[in-house]
């Protein structure tokens, strides 16, 4: 079976539905998520949202459903375990209402990027076979992707979020990621009367090995461990969370405080991941094929990196913001997706990015070496140097802004006001709509009523402003030399241009 050319993100985490979420929000219509599990993937507990990720939230218009949710960390706390000497670090003032970033259920960041997407956006258990590009009369290509159920599926972009061992990535003839020598275990800690700590990470630092945790809730707490050392064996074990624990109390983390043993004894065991931290090594991204025509990768497809400032997940949301900029732009300029342009866009994309995520490959992989314990006098050294005068400057990277996505109302440069307000009308209407169908689970008349009696509300009073300020708009511009027409003139552009 053919389906009609869409875009296409390969993968249904991050990258993938933050994507699909900014092409919606550009105006790009029935764009599609395949994801090869037969749900949401909520792998990882939890994930913690810097400056540069709450700005990509607010550009994808889900920064108000989580924010209000957790509580931003303040202060990190690192203790060395064999000196017993501990620093103390200030997070205050990272992101734009003064406080620090906060870390959040990696599931309520899925859920609602997920929420912003129409019902039949995302198709589960969608597992991909093989990829080829097909050459169109115009000179452009389409990918074409031939799934294992024999699905053969047309698609005009298609945007490989499909993580560390990516098939687009590989199809692109990007170098396989490698192993950075390190393997983390992450998970989350349920105390159902309360944890009782503060709102601050902490961390600890001994034999080859950096550990912490970090409060989501007042009952729920997410905890790492990221070694140097070779993984003891059965921890890598898939399927067997309680051997992952086991290990990580009786042997990883056997010397360190009660209080961090406390926290992986209460572990939900669902959430326990055990893995080895890939990195693709930075001159790849720098110098690598990342496109080729409107086949592209985001996220970890991209640019997988260690853990160690917390940046896989926030990359991946400027990625999304970044990609939907550029083709939004092309839509914009062309009235519609058109593979040939689109093409550009994505070069334009990749141009923006490379650099980016080369930077922060190295920048989290240096961390990362830096913090882990060493008994030589010159780790010693380099350790003490790194807090007390570059850690806080690695927020640096963390303050980036991606930007913002182009407004369906900025349509109006090549589309005129009337282009624009129908643009409006079709996506207002279709918005309306389709929640009455979410709510209903079918296409009812009275809620299909109700439905349009929401958009006319809506639509009504925006409609008449801009039948208002277009007739205005002209009439200000047309040319006269009376004095208080050019002081007219002059006002509408100091409006405009604020």
């Amino acid at each position: 079976m053919r389906t009609p050319p869409r875009p296409v993100s390969l993968g249904g985490g991050i990258a993938g539905l933050a994507t699909a979420v900014a092409l919606k929000r550009v105006g790009v219509v029935g764009a599609v998520v395949l994801e090869r599990s037969q749900g949401l993937r909520a792998t990882g507990a939890g994930l913690t949202l810097f400056p540069n990720a709450g700005r990509a939230l607010e550009a994808l218009g889900v920064a108000h459903k989580l924010y209000p949710l957790y509580s931003p960390s303040n202060k990190v706390i690192i203790t060395n375990i064999p000196s017993g000497a501990t620093q103390e670090i200030s997070m205050a003032g990272t992101d734009k209402n003064g406080g620090g970033p906060r870390t959040v259920h990696r599931k309520a960041l899925l859920e609602a990027l997920a929420e912003e997407l129409p019902i039949d956006t995302i198709r589960y258990s969608s597992k991909l076979s093989s990829i080829e590009a097909q050459k169109q009369d115009d000179g452009s290509s389409i990918a074409i992707l031939h799934m294992d159920d024999n699905t053969i599926i047309k698609t005009k972009v298609l945007i490989g979020c499909d993580g560390v061992h990516s098939k687009v990535a590989r199809w692109l003839g990007l170098g396989e990621p490698v192993s950075s020598g390190r393997f983390a275990v992450r998970g989350l800690a349920v105390f159902p009367q309360g944890h009782g700590f503060k709102q601050e990470f902490q961390q600890f630092l001994g034999g080859g090995i950096r550990a912490g945790f970090v409060p989501l809730t007042d009952k729920e707490l997410y905890w790492f461990l990221i070694s140097n050392q070779f993984p003891p064996q059965g921890i890598m074990t898939i399927g067997q969370p309680e051997t992952i624990r086991r290990e990580v109390i009786e042997n990883l983390a056997k010397d360190f405080p009660l209080v961090f043993l406390d926290v992986v004894k209460h572990s939900d065991l669902s959430s326990l991941t055990s893995a080895d931290v890939t990195i693709r090594l930075p001159w790849q991204v720098v110098f690598g094929k990342i496109s080729e025509g409107t086949i592209t990768v985001a996220g970890d497809a991209m640019h997988p990196m260690t853990p160690d400032l917390g940046q896989g997940g926030s990359s991946s949301l400027e990625d999304a913001v970044v990609l939907g900029r550029w083709i939004g732009q092309s839509v914009i300029q062309n009235g519609r997706l058109k593979p040939k342009v689109a093409s550009k866009a994505i070069e334009n994309y990749v141009k923006e990015r490379r650099w980016r995520a080369a930077w922060l490959i190295t920048c989290s992989f240096l961390t990362g070496w830096a913090q882990q314990d060493g008994s030589r006098w010159w780790r010693k050294l380099l350790r003490n140097m790194f807090y007390r005068f570059l850690y806080k400057r690695m927020f640096n990277v963390m303050k980036y802004d991606c930007g913002k996505l182009p407004k369906i109302s900025s349509f109006g440069e090549s589309l005129g006001s009337s282009g624009c307000s129908s643009l409006e009308d079709a996506i207002v209407l279709g918005q309306c709509i389709g929640e009455s169908i979410i709510q209903n689970g079918r296409l009812e008349l009275p809620a299909t009523s109700k439905a349009i009696e929401k958009y006319v509300r809506e639509r009504r009073r925006q409609a008449t402003w801009l039948v208002t300020s277009s007739y205005l708009t002209g009439w200000a511009q047309q040319d006269n030399l009376r004095w208080w027409r050019k002081l007219l003139i002059e006002g509408y552009v100091l409006y405009v241009s604020l």
